[in-house]
Formats: structure tokens, sequence, C-alpha cells
């Protein structure tokens, strides 16, 4: 892990044979394959790969489109869509008119279109990205509406009525998918990720330090629902995302086209926040964010990469990660170890006085918790060593070894700054649970701070200043602080 890179939290990836074959069956990939595949020798089209009318209508009876009176324009919209992608993706060449030629160029299958049956599930992946970032890109663009009012009017075209920023577009959308790719990340195994769009909106609008949203705030809020309400409508059949759209009634009601409202009812459907929408990211979603973020420079691992990393890269990583991910990370990393050297190396790579070293220390005792009785002999070898012993006598007490030495009070004072200083920093800062183990460790020793502040540890005036800024206790607090002073004066002398 290279510290002046973004790390995410990794993530969990079906097998690239299983990507595949939902990027196959993705409503929009799966046309334009069967696009690409109907395109015969020869098949007119415009100078850009555009489908003439007739061609659009035969397109459209291909891929079995209703075309009553009333569905026509939205058989050949997707027919259009799909045949673009196709184009656009290359499962089709396209070969513009010559020079001075008014006729209409040609299409054909083109040689990737092959690699759909005959590939490796990395190049159905390949293609079907191509495929999806052509629709990310066209769910950023802007409402067009004003634009075509304009020119239905015969008005003068007025750009700056499509109140357009190409940048600021992009990054709601990303924010919005970044969103999702870090909740499910952060989810455990089992969750299904579903997020309301209503959550989702606030998260990209409402500013982490407003605790109650004004007036105007749930106003962009609720735009942000109906933007993204859009967007995600594209993205489904591409098959980034599984999603339940926002309620007609209600889009109805944006628009300010609704039906009188019936009163008779109780209310309760309108306490339904599912009405608003409901997105998921899918396992193809994940894929391609992953991708996307890659490309970026961003480090983006996913769940058992850790396997092959060597101990001390395992338990630095180890504390960044939800409890269910890094438990699986640590199994993942002990499975074709063996037990009594991998517990060696786990304690070694703990050791240190550098600011992480807490972390490691914690990290390697959640390790071992997994690696079993056999790690016993490695743990036993530390009992007396200053940084290990006290870790190595929890661990051997846990498991109902006999025999464990009492260990000295500078020990147990070491061990409990350590503990402390473990939690510090990050995610974890004054957290319920580091409140509840500082109010443990001070209830636990009588005069706790008159000799915590003499503990030859790096971080005991943090320690001890963060103790006095979490415990509930006034008079508590300012010991703890008094200690810390004396602490910080210690280590300057």
């Amino acid at each position: 892990m290279t510290a002046d890179r973004t790390v995410l939290p990794p993530v969990r990836l079906p097998a690239e044979a299983e990507l595949a074959r939902e990027a196959l069956a993705s409503p929009l990939f799966a046309r334009a394959v069967r696009l690409a595949r109907w395109a015969g020798p020869g098949l007119r089209v415009g100078a850009s790969g555009e489908l003439p009318d007739a061609e659009v209508r035969e397109a459209a009876a291909e891929l079995g489109l209703e075309e009553s009176a009333d569905e026509e324009g939205e058989a050949r919209a997707v027919a259009g869509e799909a045949w673009r992608i196709a184009v656009d993706v290359g499962l089709v060449d396209v070969t513009a008119p010559e020079e001075g030629d008014e006729e209409l160029g040609t299409a054909a299958p083109s040689a990737d279109l092959r690699l759909v049956t005959g590939g490796a599930p990395a190049d159905v992946l390949e293609l079907w990205a191509a495929a999806c970032e052509c629709v990310l890109s066209d769910a950023a663009l802007p409402d067009m509406s004003a634009l075509v009012e304009q020119i239905t009017a015969g008005e003068e075209l007025d750009l700056d009525r499509l109140d357009w920023d190409p940048e600021a577009d992009a990054d709601f959308l990303d924010g919005a998918l970044g969103n999702l790719y870090l909740l499910t990340a952060m989810e455990g195994p089992g969750a299904d990720g579903a997020v309301p769009l209503p959550a989702l909106a606030a998260s990209l609008v409402v500013p982490d330090d407003m605790d109650e949203p004004t007036e105007e705030v749930l106003a962009e809020v609720s735009e942000a629902v109906l933007r993204l309400d859009e967007q995600f409508r594209m993205l489904e059949p591409v098959g980034v995302v599984a999603y339940r759209p926002v309620a007609e009634e209600i889009l109805l009601e944006a628009a300010g086209t609704a039906p009188a409202a019936d009163e008779s009812g109780d209310g309760a459907e309108d306490e339904d926040v599912s009405r608003y929408g409901v997105v998921r990211l899918t396992p193809l979603g994940l894929y391609a964010l992953r991708r996307r973020m890659l490309a970026e420079g961003l480090v983006a691992p996913l769940v058992g990469e850790l396997a092959s990393e060597d101990a001390y890269v395992l338990l630095d990583a180890l504390p960044r990660l939800p409890d269910a991910v890094a438990q699986t990370e640590a199994e993942a990393w002990l499975e074709d170890r063996k037990p009594a050297e991998a517990a060696a190396e786990l304690l070694d790579a703990a050791r240190g006085t550098d600011e992480r070293a807490p972390a490691r220390r914690l990290a390697c005792q959640q390790a071992l918790a997994v690696a079993g009785g056999e790690a016993e002999p490695a743990v036993r070898d530390v009992l007396h060593d200053r940084e290990l012993g006290g870790l190595a006598r929890v661990w051997l007490t846990e498991r109902g070894v006999p025999g464990v030495p009492q260990p000295s009070e500078d020990m147990v004072f070491w061990l409990a700054v350590d503990t402390v200083a473990a939690q510090l920093g990050g995610l974890r800062d004054d957290t319920p649970e580091l409140r509840e183990l500082v109010e443990h460790l001070v209830g636990m020793h009588r005069g706790f701070f008159a000799a915590a502040w003499r503990v030859d540890h790096p971080a005991t005036p943090e320690v001890l200043e963060a103790m006095g800024r979490l415990h509930p206790d006034r008079q508590v607090a300012k010991d703890a602080r008094k200690a810390a002073f004396k602490a910080r004066s210690r280590t300057t002398a």
C-alpha cells in the first residue's frame, strides 16, 4: 500500500467468467450484440454509422420490440440506442462513403464481434466496459428539452438556457456512484447494498456539519433525487445498477401535473421511502467502477488480495477494514501457511514504536484469534517481550491456557496505553466503544493516571489527552489532562 495514494476499502467481485455472463445478459449490451449480428455485409448507414429510418424500424423488429402506434417511437429509440452502442464499441465496422459520394456508407459485423462467443471472459468485459463508458457519458449530459423547445419554436438557439456545467454534472454522477461503491465495500457479507434515493441524494447535497437541513437544502435534495432518477434509469439497462424508479405520481407532482390527492387514506403509503426510488450497485457495476478508479490512480483492492502479502502489510491494512472483511482477509492470509510459522511472522510484524504500531498489534491479536491453538508456541515465546507480552497474555487467557504468568504493573499500564493508542485516529476516534474502553480502564485501576503518565510509550501524552477528552466525569477528565501534561513534560525534558 502506498501512503501517497487514496486507498479504498476492498470489494468482493465474482470470477471474470460470471461477470462476463452478466455482461452478456445486460439488456442494452445484449441488444447491441444482436444488432451487430443482424447487420449483414453492405448494410446501408449514414456517414457516422447511424441507421436510416427504414433500417431503424427493421432493427426494432429484429429486437422483438412492440411497434404499436403508441410505442413505435419508444421502440425505435431503444433500437437506435442499441445500434449506436454497437457502433461505438466496435461490434460493427462502418465504411464511410467516398469523398464526393452522396450515397450512404455501409456497415458490417466486425472481427471483435467474434470475441463475444469465442473470446475469453476478459475480452467480453472489455467490450462491455466500453459500452458502459458510453452510457455513463450520456447519463452526465444535461436535459436537452429546453433546447428542443427553442428549435421547435423557431427561436434563436441559446445554449446558456441549458444551464450545463459538464464538469459539475460528471462530478455529481461520479459522486453518487462513488458513494454506492463505498457503501457496498463497507457492508458485510449478505447485505444487498440497496440505498433509498433520498439518502443517496442527501449524501451529495447536505453538508457534513449540518445537523438539521434547511428548507433550501431539502429543496436541493429533492432536485437531486429527480436528477438521479433520470440517470439511474439510463444506467440500469447496461447492468451497472439494479434500480426501482421514483413512483410515477411523485414525478407528476414534481412536474406540477399530478391529479388531486386522495385524502381518504391514512397516509401510510406516503411514508414508504421506496416510492422515491431505491438503487443498488450490481457486481458488474462494482467491477466497472473499480476499473475506473484504478485508471484514476486510486488503490482499489479486492478482498483476498492481501493473502500474498507479508505479515507487516496485512497488519497495517486490517485496521482500515470493516470487521467482517478484516476477518476474511486474515483467514485467507493464514489459509496456505503453517499456523506456528504464520503466528511468529505476525508477532514479529507487530513490533515497533512508529505511529501505526499500536494498530498493528491490535490487528495481530485479531489475526491470531483466527490462527487457532497451533499458534500457542509462538505466542508463548513473546510472553516476556516488552511490546508483545501483554498481547500474548490476553490471547492465552482468552483461550483458557493454564499457567499464564501474571503481568507486571508496568506491562499492564503499557498495554492499556497501547490499546487506546491503537483505536485513536481515523474512523475509530471518539466512538462509543472507545469511550467505554476509557471508562473501563480508569475504573479497573485505582490511581490510574498517577501511574499512567510514567508509562514509557511513544503515544502516552496523546492517549492521556484523549482520555481527558472522552471521559464523561469532569474530575477524571481533569486528572487525565494533568497526567498528559506531566507525560509530555517528561518526554521533552
